[in-house]
């Protein structure tokens, strides 16, 4: 049966008008709807595995006041987001595979969308001030303390904040705004941008350009700052003397790079699949936009669980640079003289300071 919504009613053919609330349903994955019950077995182990690991990071980075510095501010803040994202849109989806509950009204299903695409600007956002965190310690070494201050990590988060919040908010109003004509079921286990739009019988042209504008702008601003910052890091840790140090300064930052892989990987495997795979079936899709939803919530809180020793030894490495050069148990070694100061900063390429003042910038 088809409808219309527009403004604050509904018209149905000749000339019936229903008042609010719209209703959309929630299809789940069509094509696959006898596989629900199966799928959503792994769907909610990553769920449960995605709250249990990022509140255990939370608790631990809160009570340990060792944890209390600018890298683990940012991690928290990652978790903190990945929570958010997986209670946005799982419960629904599990909802759907096991009760069929499919039902959502207009504004339940505008919130959603508010709150998926902005804590996912939001996350982005992170990754870039994680990698802005690894580009400090590795290329200013010295400076990383006075950089990235309490103060800093606090506004960078306000900012992305803000961001997300300036980015996503103009979408739910714009969505209210069309008219819906055809049927009025949302194929996708939650509401989606796209998904929505592609219900509306008005004319969509500047929903979906805002759309196409706030992707780009996100995926291809925060990127390219990644990148950069990569490319900056490289440089300095090829220009060490050894491969030991090589490996402990790439080790600093290796749980960053592989949270920024299995963030950004599938968002742009999923762009290629929507614009130069017409012929992939839409489960495909779906299930692809759910195992982004899914699996970086699930897996950040084990790659930094895993990587704790080496996130530690940054700390350890940057001891060693401004001159206690501590072990990683904390044991005092002996501290090291101007000349070998300047030594380590030639390879990584940083100002450095002395008891005799600035040396120069390598």
């Amino acid at each position: 049966m088809k409808q219309l919504f527009s403004g604050s009613s509904d018209r149905l053919a000749g000339n019936q008008t229903l008042r609010e609330p719209l209703v959309f349903f929630l299809a789940g994955i069509p094509g696959l709807e006898p596989a629900h019950p199966w799928i959503s077995i792994p769907f909610c182990s990553m769920f449960l595995i995605s709250l249990l690991g990022n509140g255990t990071l939370l608790y631990v980075i809160k009570t340990d006041l060792s944890l209390h510095k600018p890298m683990f501010f940012f991690l928290s803040m990652l978790s903190s987001i990945d929570l958010v994202l997986s209670l946005t849109t799982m419960p629904k989806t599990l909802g759907i595979f096991w009760f069929k509950a499919g039902e959502i009204g207009l504004v339940g299903c505008l919130a959603q969308m508010f709150f998926l695409h902005s804590f996912s600007i939001m996350e982005s956002a992170v990754l870039l001030a994680m990698s802005f965190d690894c580009y400090v310690a590795i290329c200013h070494p010295l400076r990383y303390h006075s950089v990235l201050t309490h103060s800093l990590v606090a506004k960078a988060g306000l900012v992305v904040l803000m961001r997300a919040v300036a980015l996503t908010l103009p979408v739910p109003f714009l969505l209210r705004r069309l008219s819906y004509c055809h049927s009025l079921t949302i194929a996708h286990c939650y509401c989606e941008h796209m998904a929505v739009v592609r219900l509306a019988c008005s004319n969509t042209r500047f929903t979906n350009i805002y759309g196409i504008f706030v992707a780009l702008l996100v995926v291809g601003f925060d990127l390219s700052f990644i990148v950069l910052s990569y490319a900056k890091i490289l440089r300095a840790v090829l220009s060490l003397a050894t491969k030991e140090e090589q490996h402990k300064a790439f080790g600093t930052c290796l749980s960053h790079v592989c949270a920024i892989l299995i963030f950004y990987v599938p968002v742009i495997l999923s762009s290629f699949l929507h614009r130069f795979s017409s012929h992939v079936p839409t489960y495909i899709h779906i299930l692809l936009a759910n195992f982004y939803l899914l699996f970086p919530p699930m897996m950040n809180p084990i790659i930094y669980g895993v990587q704790t020793k080496q996130i530690r030894e940054r700390e350890g490495l940057l001891e060693y640079l401004l001159g206690s050069r501590e072990d990683y148990s904390g044991s005092q070694i002996h501290p090291i003289s101007d000349s070998d100061t300047a030594e380590q900063a030639e390879v990584l390429g940083c100002t450095v300071w002395s008891s005799e003042g600035a040396f120069s910038r390598f």
